[in-house]
């Protein structure tokens, strides 16, 4: 990729009318209150059972993976909106995709809904403080923040209200009405990635005459971020656990994140930075097909080694 189109990912912000940034903030508001819906308190039942790989897995997902992705922007030194995009997806919480791959690998599923279910409601303030936190200890990101004029406090402030309020709301309904929650659960996820989805698409459209050239930079770094990790998860899971299913549970966790999420905060909070919200994008797609692979890779060892045993 060459030098003026790394500028012009720098430089390009998505820019919303109001009409699209209500949009945006009640996708949000969606995703964190359909999360929210689907949390019960049989999901943390792992934290009594096993509160080392618990509380081991949420310092892996909140903590490691920024620390390690701070080490990456440092070691790669990507654009400054890239640098920006890998590390807001990196402070985002792990989405229901996590549990998914985890079923379909055979890995412990209680684990992984629990890690997940935990993050997703500290997320409502370490999101926003823990992007910040980083994005400033990395001069190119916080150069960048400073040229956006984004104002800390209102940052954080804002955010943690969008994310807090649907998730506290959603909380309480799912503890008073159950079958209410269940119901209505499954609506609120779709109409929140339908939004979120035109909005992808829309942005991949308008902006495609920019983004096209830096394709290949943006799948590399994201294909780089996202091996980092999943091998983050691998060794926290191989330290924390000698059980093979709940390694691989971390594994996902920690390797799937809410790149939803991500894109979200980008477009309605850090004025849509074009290079961070397009590696969020791309982290969307990409997780999906290195995750489904690893399942796929893990389900052959495992009939591989069933036919070693049988024999």
């Amino acid at each position: 990729m060459n030098h003026i189109d790394t500028e012009a990912l720098d430089g390009l912000r998505i820019v919303l009318d109001p009409m699209g940034q209500a949009g945006v903030a009640l996708a949000l508001m969606l995703v964190m209150f359909g999360v929210a819906l689907g949390l019960r308190a049989r999901d943390f039942s792992v934290l009594l059972a096993e509160p080392s790989l618990y509380v081991g897995g949420i310092v892996a997902q909140v903590v490691l993976l920024p620390l390690v992705t701070f080490g990456l922007v440092h070691l790669i030194s990507p654009p400054p909106s890239i640098a920006l995009g890998m590390i807001v997806v990196a402070c985002c919480p792990g989405g229901s995709v996590s549990n998914l791959l985890t079923y379909l690998s055979r890995g412990d599923v209680a684990v992984s809904v629990a890690l997940t279910a935990t993050s997703s409601m500290l997320a409502a303030l370490l999101t926003p403080a823990s992007t910040l936190f980083w994005a400033q200890a990395y001069e190119p990101t916080a150069t960048l923040l400073a040229s956006l004029e984004v104002s800390p406090l209102l940052f954080i402030g804002q955010t943690t209200l969008l994310l807090a309020i649907p998730l506290a709301a959603g909380m309480i309904l799912a503890a008073r009405a159950p079958d209410v929650a269940e119901r209505i659960r499954k609506r609120t996820t779709v109409a929140g990635a339908a939004v979120l989805g035109a909005t992808i698409v829309y942005g991949i459209i308008y902006f495609y005459p920019i983004l096209w050239p830096a394709a290949g930079l943006l799948v590399s770094i994201t294909a780089l971020h996202n091996t980092a990790a999943f091998a983050t998860g691998a060794v926290a899971g191989r330290v924390l656990s000698k059980r093979t299913s709940a390694r691989r549970a971390l594994t996902f966790e920690v390797g799937i994140q809410n790149s939803g999420l991500a894109l979200i905060i980008l477009l309605s909070q850090l004025k849509g930075v074009g290079g961070a919200a397009a590696i969020a994008a791309v982290w969307g797609v990409w997780h999906l097909v290195a995750g489904g692979l690893l399942a796929i890779t893990y389900n052959y060892f495992d009939r591989k080694r069933t036919v070693v045993v049988i024999e």
